[in-house]
């Protein structure tokens, strides 16, 4: 029951040539594949060796780790007056949103007779717009 999977011969260190290097190094920078694809497909033993090959004779830059920082957000400069003005715009804004939102509810349901709110949820928000008048 010997699958083309079960029949690859597991490499010494010794068969690596250099332009078998290049081919597995060429193969991974291209997108091809994973260091680990290419070390399951060539059947390369070793876990760091794919990695080694990548470092020595790819066109990569190894030299320097990327780093990814996050860049500063102004959120994180804000005073804390700055930060109380902001939200209270936010807030406002968002009063807005919900007013217009439930005036095009009721429109709705005005001349269509769908019935999108909940008798409860109407007496609350008339109970809620005259404390605010």
């Amino acid at each position: 029951m010997g699958t083309a999977k079960d029949s690859r011969v597991k490499r010494t260190q010794r068969d690596y040539t250099q332009g078998f290097k290049l081919q597995v190094v060429a193969a991974v920078e291209k997108g091809d594949m994973t260091y680990k694809q290419a070390q399951k497909i060539y059947g390369i033993q070793g876990r760091s060796t794919v990695l080694t090959w990548l470092r020595k004779h790819g066109k990569m830059d190894w030299t320097h780790p990327v780093r990814i920082t996050m860049p500063k957000s102004p959120k994180s400069q804000e005073t804390p007056a700055q930060k109380i003005k902001r939200l209270e715009r936010e807030l406002e804004d968002e009063r807005i949103k919900n007013l217009l939102l439930n005036e095009v509810v009721d429109i709705i349901d005005a001349e269509h007779g769908a019935g999108l709110r909940k008798k409860l949820i109407a007496k609350e928000r008339e109970a809620f717009n005259k404390k605010e008048k």
